[in-house]
């Protein structure tokens, strides 16, 4: 039986979905040891593309390193952590309102992958790179993806002010400033993701990576993919300003659409999924 009061799914699986991840494992696992052969480990270790030896030194290696810190764990988790825990688990929502334990987790971990890339950058600053087709699409999608990360830091600190229903403010009044500030920063975050993941994936070939560097990269990434899948799918991406003044009509941003795909609104007496993504009952 499901208790939340927002309508959602339970927050972790239960024993049918793990049983069917853990197989969906075995079967992965079963794969690779085919693919591999006898010594599978040997396998792992060796370069992604026979006959081209494994080039990298220690400045495109840390290079290498942080951007994979950045782009492939600590901003995908800040994204999870802003799309769906804007109310918590156990949070008494509407009675405790403006959580503010999801805002701390993504900036810190945006904040942290943008640190992380900007030392990336500076690692191979002078470094001359090569003209080869899959070093110019590494090199290209490397800095639309810096540029994309200036352009959330710079849209975050123009969004505006807050305000409050005692005072005027960018957020609660939900000005044209804010609208364009969210549909922005959330287009641009998306669209960051993808681009680095062209960056890892190139980077990784232009190099010839050892197998084992892909082979976890890709476990992790459908990992974060599937957890993206299933709280979206139990309801819990609620709207970002009912999370923080709670659904009643009276706030001028309830009386319009959330910004962005899958978002959820609630009614104050209620639930409602204003779009994609209605959760099953539990």
């Amino acid at each position: 039986m499901n208790n939340d009061p927002l309508g959602r799914g339970p927050l972790l699986p239960g024993p049918g979905v793990l049983a069917g991840v853990g197989a969906a494992i075995l079967v992965a696992l079963a794969v690779l040891a085919w693919v591999a052969g006898a010594d599978a480990l040997a396998w792992l270790q060796q370069s992604m593309v026979d006959g081209r030896p494994h080039r990298i030194d220690m400045a495109q290696a840390w290079h290498a390193r942080a951007m994979v810190l950045a782009w492939a764990i600590m901003i995908p988790l800040g994204i999870l952590a802003a799309r769906f825990f804007k109310v918590m688990p156990r949070q008494a929502w509407p009675a405790a309102l403006d959580n503010k334990c999801w805002w701390h987790a993504h900036l810190a971990l945006q904040i942290g992958g943008v640190l992380a890339t900007t030392g990336a950058v500076a690692l191979v600053w002078q470094t001359s790179g090569s003209d080869t087709g899959l070093a110019r699409v590494h090199r290209a999608s490397a800095w639309a993806t810096c540029a994309l990360a200036a352009l959330q830091v710079l849209g975050g600190m123009l969004r505006g002010s807050k305000g409050n229903p005692d005072e005027p403010g960018d957020h609660y009044d939900m000005t044209g400033r804010r609208v364009v500030f969210e549909a922005a920063h959330k287009l641009a975050g998306y669209l960051a993701l993808a681009v680095a993941a062209v960056a890892i994936v190139t980077g990784l070939l232009y190099v010839n990576a050892p197998r084992w560097m892909p082979v976890l990269i890709g476990a992790w990434s459908l990992a974060w993919a599937g957890a993206f899948a299933w709280l979206q799918c139990r309801g819990w991406c609620i709207d970002t300003y009912q999370a923080i003044w709670g659904a009643d009509p009276r706030h001028p941003g309830n009386r319009r659409p959330p910004i962005g795909p899958g978002i959820r609104q609630l009614r104050a007496s209620g639930v409602r999924s204003s779009q994609v993504g209605t959760p099953p009952a539990a």
